[in-house]
């Protein structure tokens, strides 16, 4: 189970924040949590929709996007 740190937010109520929400903000070298959505939902289409592999999906995507994401730095640096 993730550790979780409390916050307040505007309206005074507690919101819950996750050490890899935090991570995630403070990394802007890597696919953000939208775009891995995006990719991970777009792999379950072209699948056929089947349910039940959701966790696979999520992280083929991630590894494509982390893949991609890492190529296009690297032909910047040339």
């Amino acid at each position: 189970m993730k550790s979780q740190n409390v916050f307040t937010n505007t309206e005074g109520m507690p919101k819950i924040v996750s050490p890899s929400d935090i991570a995630e903000e403070e990394n802007n070298s890597g696919p953000s949590p939208a775009e891995i959505r995006q990719r991970t939902f777009e792999i379950h289409i072209e699948r056929g929709g089947i349910h039940g592999r959701d966790l696979d999906d999520w992280l083929q995507a991630e590894r494509e996007l982390r893949e991609r994401y890492k190529n296009s730095e690297n032909r910047g640096a040339l």
